[in-house]
């Protein structure tokens, strides 16, 4: 049996500046026996990639977000290296095209920025932390792995919810982890267009809040929503007859298509941080970039209050 296998989880819930992304990562898995676990895709893909950069030296780390990302002071090798390393190689081993730039890149991705001048101006080359020719040696591994496997990527998309839209949705709703659902509920639909009506589905989300209730959400995806569980552990359930969905706390570091999801989720984030920081650091000299999270942005709020406008401030800075 064919299953359809995909994956969710955000970037950037608790920073004041810069948008919230939110990333799905879909696979096709062939000769999967209907009733079994979830497949081991780091097992299967084991030629290919790997679960920590310990062991990425000559093999994809294909992990959560947090633990991939290097320090913006690293001196071996690029901040972005180990993201843009499996993002770029798993959406050049399905069409044999790999993005250039920043800009093909969210494209690409679906990830739609805001009309913010920060956002805007001349693309960033990528990848920025490797060669192309070596990204090309990873994308033929991992394209004959995959091949070997019986695995395809069907899709790889970011939700990409910028401040103007994500103030809007905390006003009208008084919550900001709606913004988060809103992207959930659009990525659960989109998966849904991939596989045949016998296919088997399964759906993992990482869940960051204490909430334990998704049903109603889900009901409004599907005809049949079945409670299977529903605790500190997980949301489990069984939709439709041929879908099981699973909202579990820590998923971005046990199921690979959340893994990869919550890499091309943080992947454009920080260019999008990277372009905020390269538009305000022309203008205003000598000013530290920042990451956006909470309190180095109360910083970079301080030492831009006589530059920025209140305007731009409203537009710019999260509400929640």
């Amino acid at each position: 049996m064919t299953l359809i296998y995909t994956g969710i989880d955000e970037a950037g819930y608790g920073p004041m500046l810069g948008p919230l992304c939110v990333a799905s990562a879909t696979l096709r898995v062939e000769n999967w026996a209907a009733g079994d676990a979830a497949p081991d895709l780091w097992a299967m893909l084991q030629d290919a990639v790997c679960k920590t950069k310990r062991e990425a030296k000559s093999r994809i780390a294909v992990a959560d977000s947090k633990d991939l990302k290097l320090a913006n002071n690293s001196v071996t090798k690029h901040p972005l290296h180990h993201l843009e390393r499996g993002v770029l190689a798993f959406l050049a081993a399905g069409d044999q095209q790999c993005p250039s730039n920043d800009v093909e890149l969210f494209e690409r991705l679906g990830a739609c920025h805001e009309d913010h001048p920060w956002y805007k101006g001349e693309s960033v080359t990528v990848p920025l932390g490797q060669s192309v020719e070596m990204l090309g040696i990873d994308t033929n591994t991992l394209r004959h792995a995959l091949g070997k496997a019986g695995v395809e990527l069907l899709d790889l998309r970011v939700r990409l919810i910028g401040e103007r839209e994500f103030n809007t949705l905390y006003t009208q709703h008084r919550s900001k982890a709606f913004a988060t659902e809103i992207a959930m509920r659009e990525l659960i639909e989109r998966s849904k267009q991939f596989g045949s009506d016998g296919c088997e589905r399964r759906i993992v989300c990482d869940r960051q809040s204490g909430r334990t209730h998704y049903g109603h959400t889900l009901s409004q995806l599907f005809s049949e929503v079945v409670v299977e569980e529903e605790s500190a552990r997980a949301s489990r359930y069984r939709c439709d007859s041929n879908t099981g969905v699973l909202l579990t706390p820590g998923a971005d570091g046990a199921y690979f298509p959340v893994s990869l999801a919550s890499m091309a989720a943080k992947l454009v984030r920080e260019l999008a941080m990277m372009r905020f920081n390269r538009y305000w650091s022309a203008r205003i000299t000598e000013l530290k970039p920042t990451a956006g999270y909470v309190q180095d942005a109360r910083r970079w709020l301080s030492d831009t209050h006589e530059q920025i406008s209140d305007e731009q401030r409203r537009e710019m800075v999260r509400l929640a």
